[in-house]
């Protein structure tokens, strides 16, 4: 299904941008739970204190759980470049709404990471 998202110039359909966007969201909310919970673990394995270890993921990983939803960041500097020199303002639009929802997916994993941990920092 999402392979009918992205076309072949990297510029997304009409009816592929909310799909696209939760895709994106998800994405950065994986990442962020995914990393922190095995980080937690791998904590657990050395007698490290996970829920400090957690949480010190949660802090460290988010930009990175933002430019890997987005899928790296030379794609979309490409097309906000091309959107603003060539006057495309609904590519520009488009790519900061994508990066707004990865943004949004990190945050929220991060959220969920604090909570889990009884909000200790």
């Amino acid at each position: 299904m999402f392979k009918d998202i992205i076309s072949t110039k990297g510029c997304v359909t009409l009816h592929a941008f909310f799909p696209k966007m939760a895709l994106v969201f998800f994405t950065a909310f994986g990442i962020m739970l995914g990393a922190c919970t095995m980080g937690s673990l791998a904590a657990l394995l050395f007698r490290e204190p996970p829920v400090a270890i957690m949480l010190t993921l949660a802090k460290e990983i988010k930009i990175w759980a933002i430019v890997a939803a987005i899928g790296g960041s030379f794609s979309t500097f490409e097309i906000l470049e091309s959107g603003i020199l060539q006057g495309d303002i609904k590519a520009v639009v488009k790519q900061l709404f994508f990066i707004l929802s990865s943004f949004a997916g990190a945050h929220l994993g991060y959220f969920v990471v604090v909570n889990l941990s009884l909000g200790k920092n």
